[in-house]
């Protein structure tokens, strides 16, 4: 039973941190006074966020591994379009 909780608590770490970033990317104004510390702060919560679904992907069930997978597939695009508009 400790290994399922882990596992929930794993994904559930994930998938907070993914909510997080996605929020922060959502408020990212490119001609905001203070864009650059944001945007810092966005490449933060980015790299919080990737490491947190490395440690869900180690213990996840197939079904969290495929939602994993796809919070990485999101982060790469929330990447790419970042530094569009950069």
């Amino acid at each position: 039973m400790p290994y399922h909780k882990n596992k929930q608590q794993a994904f559930q770490a994930a998938q907070q941190s993914m909510n997080q970033t996605e929020d922060i990317y959502q408020d990212l104004t490119v001609d905001s006074e203070d864009y650059g510390h944001h945007l810092k702060h966005l490449k933060e919560e980015i790299n919080e966020t990737y490491q947190q679904i490395e440690n869900a992907l180690e213990v996840a069930s197939e079904t969290q591994r495929l939602k994993l997978q796809q919070f990485q597939k999101d982060l790469d695009k929330i990447v790419e379009n970042a530094n569009l508009e950069g």
